[in-house]
């Protein structure tokens, strides 16, 4: 089969790679429909060494069951299903409490397991981790469905999270695909006044359409005086921070008010941040997110998706084969395309 790798920083390439195949009883093969580029798959775009490469790239699919494991059942050959980018369970007690991304049976497509840009992913733990689609959906809809598989799934964990609430102020950090979503998120939720910082038109525009009522285009010291400037000198109650860099983080800081929440969802490129008091401590802030459990969301927002009452895959403004993947990274780091998609 053809798959997409990393070798280093800037060198993705498509090339021949094993079929997959079953390795544990709790297996499926799926022969993938249409996958996509990650924002998060730009961090080792921009970082990665050719020590640490060839990795296998790509965490978010949609496919048809091609072969299942002796101990799966409830999926046969050619269902169609989407898959969360973490597998898990579904069984354990962490996965119930809907920690999916923390279950001690699961873990992350790519890393270890074969990447999702490739003609075929096997699937751990498939019975736990695919969601079946109905049989006749309509090819238009798969770009809203691929969504599930982690952004908007990212996006509502974020401002879940925060626990946005009708009539909340939400500040959201990044016009991202994540990003944006975080914005009909938190709309969806019920919030009244939602700020996104953003400095690209088209996209913040298309977060305009997902409910925000104000864009910030400003950065840093500026950014945050603005959105202050917006919500009488106090900040919003919650911040969604769809970034993963440090000045994403500081900018939460400065825009969230007291007794706030700041909730992270972009993966942070940083290890060390300010949580003192001058930060966290003295206004009462709370800092919350993490990689989303998308598995624990998907059942409540599949039927929005498939009734087409909401639209999240407005997010994908550029289709690619497979072959021609690396161009889609090109796009997404040249801030060409928002989120490419992947066709096979």
């Amino acid at each position: 089969m053809r798959a997409t790798y990393m070798y280093k920083a800037g060198d993705v390439r498509v090339q021949d790679a094993p079929d997959p195949v079953i390795e544990q009883p709790t297996d499926a093969i799926v022969r993938v429909v249409r996958s996509c580029v990650c924002g998060s798959d730009l961090h080792p775009y921009h970082t990665m060494t050719a020590a640490d490469g060839p990795a296998p790239m790509g965490h978010e699919f949609l496919g048809t069951v091609e072969e299942t494991g002796s101990e799966v059942t409830g999926l046969q050959r050619g269902d169609l299903v989407v898959s969360p980018f973490a597998f898990a369970d579904n069984t354990c007690e962490l996965c119930r409490e809907g920690l999916h991304t923390s279950c001690p049976n699961g873990g992350f497509f790519a890393a270890g397991v074969g990447g999702a840009q490739a003609e075929a992913v096997r699937v751990p733990q498939a019975q736990g981790t695919l969601v079946k689609l109905p049989k006749d959906v309509d090819e238009a809809l798969l770009p809203g469905l691929l969504t599930l598989a982690d952004v908007y799934g990212t996006g509502y964990h974020a401002a879940r999270q925060a626990h946005i609430k009708p009539g909340d102020s939400v500040t959201v950090i990044g016009d991202g695909a994540v990003g944006l979503l975080a914005v009909l998120s938190a709309k969806q939720l019920g919030a009244e006044r939602i700020i996104l910082m953003g400095r690209h038109k088209n996209r913040t525009d298309l977060g305009r359409f997902f409910g925000a009522t104000d864009v910030v285009a400003e950065r840093g010291e500026e950014g945050i005086a603005k959105v202050r400037d917006l919500t009488g000198g106090f900040g919003t109650r919650a911040v969604l921070e769809a970034v993963g860099h440090m000045p994403a983080y500081e900018m939460a800081i400065g825009a969230v008010r007291p007794g706030g929440v700041i909730s992270r969802v972009g993966v942070p490129q940083y290890e060390d941040a300010p949580v003192g008091f001058g930060s966290l401590f003295g206004p009462n802030v709370t800092l919350t997110g993490g990689p989303a459990p998308v598995r624990a969301y998907i059942d409540e927002l599949l039927p929005g998706v498939l009734d087409g009452t909401v639209e999240p895959g407005r997010v994908f403004d550029r289709t690619v084969t497979l072959e021609e993947t690396p161009e889609g990274y090109r796009a997404m780091d040249q801030r060409e395309a928002l989120k490419v998609l992947v066709a096979l």
